[in-house]
């Protein structure tokens, strides 16, 4: 009878056979690798092209309010408390701003990615940080649309509330431009400057 270890030895060549998907199964893959696959549908991580991507005052920096943007964070659907940003700020902050200054340039996330390090994971998803109307594009219309889809195709509930949406900036406008073409504006003038009509 052989024993439990030759038999596995002898097996392995088969279980890779059968599933060769864990046989070429590269390393796991990072937070920001995952960002950029579903967030902009790039699949190569270069730490520069990240940096530049996020840096979205264009300042040459990222600052808390980026970071926490960029993790999805700031979004309105977000229900994240103020801890939790905190402590993402706090944790990326403390690893790469190597000169103290309180905000991550460029060179520094480049120097803290060469150095094998990565961003972490906070278990807070993807992170989701285009306006609504990206995020519905990226997130919804690309995975179950195209461009031959009509109009009346468009029925799940996030197409529904995507319009509602569009319905409801379009009133708005309207509104606002019958307002704009009025001379006076009564809602604006303060109550006590009316006179009262008999």
């Amino acid at each position: 009878m052989l024993k439990p270890t030759l038999l596995l030895l002898l097996l392995t060549p088969l279980l890779t056979l059968i599933h060769p998907a864990t046989a070429h199964a590269g390393p796991a893959q990072t937070w920001a690798e995952l960002h950029l696959e579903q967030e902009h549908h790039i699949n190569n991580f270069d730490p520069g092209a990240f940096f530049v991507l996020h840096d979205f005052d264009e300042s040459g920096a990222w600052t808390r309010d980026e970071v926490i943007r960029f993790y999805g964070l700031s979004q309105p659907d977000s229900k994240s408390s103020e801890d939790t940003k905190s402590h993402v700020w706090r944790t990326i902050v403390d690893s790469m701003d190597f000169n103290g200054d309180g905000k991550i340039s460029r060179d520094e996330f480049v120097s803290f990615s060469n150095h094998g390090n990565t961003l972490p994971d906070f278990g807070l998803g993807a992170g989701h940080h285009g306006d609504d109307e990206y995020e519905y594009e990226i997130h919804h219309f690309e995975k179950y649309h195209n461009e031959d889809t009509t109009e009346d195709e468009l029925t799940h509930p996030e197409d529904i509330e995507h319009f509602r949406k569009h319905d409801q900036e379009h009133e708005a406008e309207e509104r606002q431009t019958v307002l704009d073409m009025k001379p006076i504006i009564e809602q604006n003038i303060p109550r006590k400057f009316l006179v009262d009509r008999v």
